[in-house]
């Protein structure tokens, strides 16, 4: 920023700026609302939709029904196992009951208890009658939980193959589907990328500048950064190819630009001194002065010597001397800096110290 420009004038340039980010930051936001819900405009597809509607739900009903009879048969089977357990503890505990009567009765051999050991036979045969139905019950059970597994399975393995016939469909419509909302993004982002710049072409200098800059920021990272997320497989040979056009578009027009520039100074040097000194800017002056190079031609001039009142380069005047006090000045000066005089009472550029 030149060092001749007003206290003010500084921050409110600053201030400008501020204003151009922050339309950008909004702009940016808003463009990012839009294109993340550009994919609403197309209806969402599974691989559900690609199925045969009259086999895929009749068989998505018999694993819901398997599911459902595997777990009740892993209830049931839990509960027969239990009362197996309990039946064998009873059996077993019976036959040592038995075990220990029928020794006490060989060593006593009182014909009296040939009753009581029929009766404990009997009930002995009835433990182990109701250990086989535990058992039986058990194995049922652990047949009913198999046969529901394996119709699970079978629908289970009939929907893959429905699946995996319809996946190939599903793939070609979810890339089609896919290109669509990319085109429908490129379609947004493509010409706020091609209007900026215009806007950087036609606009950047003029009095609304902080809307253009921030328009052109906003476009620029609509399309190289927002878009990112979103591109397909196919989608980076698009923002390169842009991005390379994009480059060629602005090297030739800075080429160009800078062809522009050399034939026009070349006009201007050939002017008079005093006429090219009227026509340049005031505070462009200041500024390539700031810098250290001459405000006709921007070559490097040593402005500390007390000698160089004119550019070795092209010839414009770059000190004076005032016409009142005859101190030596800055030609681009309004007043002399030691006695204020204005600068048209100076004397002619050429005037050396």
């Amino acid at each position: 920023m030149s060092k001749s420009m007003r206290w003010s004038e500084k921050w409110f340039r600053r201030g400008l700026w501020l204003v151009a980010f922050v339309f950008a930051w909004f702009l940016v936001g808003l463009g990012s609302t839009i294109v993340g819900d550009l994919p609403q405009v197309e209806q969402q597809t599974t691989l559900d939709d690609f199925l045969d509607p009259q086999r895929a739900p009749a068989l998505k009903q018999d694993i819901e029904a398997g599911q459902r009879a595997q777990r009740d048969a892993q209830e049931a089977l839990d509960q027969a196992r239990l009362k197996l357990q309990t039946a064998e503890a009873n059996n077993r505990a019976a036959r040592e009951t038995f075990g220990n009567w029928l020794a006490t009765r060989q060593a006593t051999e009182r014909p009296e208890q040939d009753e009581e050991l029929i009766r404990r036979t009997r009930l002995l045969d009835a433990y182990r009658q109701a250990e086989r139905e535990a058992l039986a019950a058990v194995e049922a059970q652990e047949q009913a939980a198999l046969n529901a597994r394996q119709a699970q399975e079978r629908a289970r393995t009939q929907l893959g193959e429905l699946e995996d016939a319809a996946r190939d469909t599903y793939l070609a419509a979810q890339r089609a589907q896919e290109l669509r909302v990319f085109l429908y993004r490129l379609a947004l982002t493509l010409p706020l990328l091609v209007a900026a710049g215009w806007l950087f072409a036609k606009k950047r200098h003029g009095t609304y500048w902080p809307f253009v800059w921030g328009f052109i920021f906003f476009a620029a990272f609509a399309f190289f950064v927002e878009l990112v997320p979103y591109l397909p497989s196919y989608g980076g040979y698009v923002r390169y190819l842009v991005g390379i056009v994009v480059t060629v578009v602005a090297g030739r027009y800075a080429i160009q630009a800078l062809q522009r520039y050399l034939e026009r100074q070349q006009q201007v040097e050939a002017l008079p001194d005093r006429q090219r000194r009227s026509d340049l800017d005031y505070d462009l002056a200041l500024k390539r002065l700031a810098k250290g190079v001459c405000p006709g031609c921007e070559r490097a001039v040593d402005l500390k010597d007390p000698h160089n009142d004119f550019c070795p380069h092209c010839g414009m005047g770059l000190h004076n001397r005032c016409g009142a006090c005859q101190t030596r000045k800055n030609a681009f000066a309004r007043y002399c800096h030691g006695c204020g005089e204005p600068a048209e009472r100076t004397e002619p550029a050429g005037a050396t110290s």
